[in-house]
């Protein structure tokens, strides 16, 4: 019997196909499509869309507008590159969900799974850069840090290196193919114990990032309120108050819709019980429209990033404006190729 026990324990399930393991945890693939589910693919690739469209417009406003050429802009930039990595993430999910599940390999579906790790993964690492970046320069009273671009390049391209690594944890091994007393409900081929890891390490990740800009944030308003007598500095001050509460935007928006999600994920590591498969797509949604929001901040509330997003749209449909409106795109013809460009072969990358 110990040994039969053993045998079990120790056998890997590498030929088993994927309802194999759904089936293991009594997590149900629908046989056809229902009218729900035509619903939430087609929102899902709507959102998709928009996603991939408006962080391609960030990231060109980024590149095509000077004032941005620091530092911060582009971190942030990269933080879109990570929104529009989620993008195509979320697009690959909702070719690959539903009834179509059943046709995935093994490692088709860790490859579903692992990019939307990595978007997280490249997310929350970037949040981090961006803190660091901000520590360096607001106790300083500095709007930029003197990084050097070759440092920024090798920061960016670091954290894409990290983002998947963690992202391939899974399919280097740590799951439960060899341990089916251990697989995970909302994801079936993971390990509980990589859901509590990921989970656990992504909420601290957030703890950390949370404490760290606050107290930044307290520390530039009691700055300003010693220096308020000074009026030379001013503009200035509004300036760099004005991106910190920018950058707190951004990461509390990110905070509120991946937290639900990781806590479900974490009810799910340590098997609750409490019927976390209910909520996975309303976790699923949130987390979605995360990487749509930050476009919509950068509108919001810096007005240089908002007046490039119009020069860009009147480049790219001039009968909307004037002459007036859209004479800077005629004076940098270059530019304005270079982004379409840019933004087409992306697109249809994407959507591939």
């Amino acid at each position: 019997m110990n040994e039969t026990d053993i045998l079990i324990e120790t056998f890997c399930y590498y030929d088993s196909n994927v309802s194999f393991f759904y089936l293991n945890v009594n997590k149900t693939i629908p046989e056809e499509w229902r009218p729900q589910d035509y619903v939430v693919v087609g929102l899902g690739l709507t959102v998709c869309v928009f996603i991939i469209l408006t962080n391609i417009l960030v990231m060109s406003a980024i590149f095509m507008n000077r004032r941005f050429h620091y530092p911060i802009y582009y971190l942030l930039g990269n933080l879109a590159a990570a929104d529009l990595f989620a993008g195509i993430a979320y697009m690959h999910l909702m070719f690959h969900t539903g009834p179509w599940t059943k046709k995935l390999s093994i490692y088709q579906w860790f490859l579903r799974q692992g990019l939307i790790d990595t978007s997280l993964t490249a997310s929350v690492i970037n949040l981090m850069a961006i803190a660091l970046e901000r520590h360096q320069t607001i106790f300083t009273m500095q709007l930029h840090s003197s990084m050097t671009n070759r440092r920024v390049i090798l920061l960016i391209l670091a954290i894409w290196l990290i983002a998947i690594v963690m992202g391939l944890v899974p399919t280097m091994g740590w799951n439960c193919m060899c341990d089916l007393q251990n697989c995970s409900k909302m994801a079936p081929l993971y390990s509980r114990s990589y859901l509590v890891f990921w989970a656990v390490l992504n909420l601290f990740s957030f703890t950390v990032m949370v404490v760290v800009y606050t107290r930044i944030f307290i520390y530039v308003r009691r700055k300003n309120l010693r220096m308020s007598q000074h009026t030379s500095q001013t503009k200035h001050k509004e300036t760099v108050v004005s991106l910190m509460r920018t950058v707190f935007m951004i990461l509390g928006c990110f905070v509120i819709c991946w937290t639900p999600g990781l806590v479900l994920l974490l009810l799910d590591g340590v098997n609750c019980g409490c019927g976390v498969l209910t909520y996975e797509k309303y976790m699923l949604v949130l987390a979605e429209f995360n990487s749509l929001m930050n476009p919509i901040i950068y509108s919001y509330r810096d007005q240089d990033m908002r007046r490039t997003f119009k020069r860009i749209l009147c480049c790219l449909w001039p009968r909307a404006g004037g002459r007036g409106q859209h004479a800077g795109c005629h004076r940098n013809g270059s530019s304005k190729k270079l982004i379409v460009i840019f933004c087409c072969c992306l697109f249809f990358m994407n959507v591939d």
